[in-house]
């Protein structure tokens, strides 16, 4: 699973169309909103630090709703965007979680320990389960 970095609202026009989750790192306003679901038709999730997700319009979080984005919250701890445009959830974070749902643990709990030990954000650990749950129908 990769999350392409988007550090300006310049980036946006330059972002590949096909892309389906970013990680956008400036509070994005009414209008960029619009023109990254314009520019990335496929968009399935929308990931920002939650300080913004907090500060971030109604009308910008609905009309994300409206065309079926998930807007998560959360940081990339250690990502640098000068190195990698994107970030990538590594496949042992990915079949940890796995295994715990297999294994019938809570959703909280999953949480909890993929939190712990994979860095990642409770919002993107939970679209993790959701993605494990659709397609392996646990």
């Amino acid at each position: 699973m990769r999350l392409r970095i988007i550090s300006s609202k310049e980036e946006i026009d330059k972002v590949d169309p096909a892309e389906e989750l970013v990680h956008l790192t400036f509070r994005p306003s009414n209008t960029d909103v619009v023109a990254l679901i314009k520019a990335c038709p496929n968009l399935l999730v929308v990931h920002i630090p939650s300080s913004y997700k907090k500060t971030m319009s109604k009308s910008a979080t609905m009309f994300l709703s409206a065309n079926n984005i998930k807007l998560l919250a959360g940081d990339l701890r250690g990502h640098r965007k000068d190195v990698d445009q994107y970030y990538t959830v590594s496949d042992a974070a990915i079949s940890e979680i796995l295994d715990h749902q297999k294994n019938g643990l809570h959703r909280d709990e999953i949480v909890r320990k993929a939190c712990r030990n994979s860095r990642l954000s409770p919002d993107l650990i939970n679209h993790i389960i959701d993605i494990n749950s659709e397609r392996l129908n646990i």
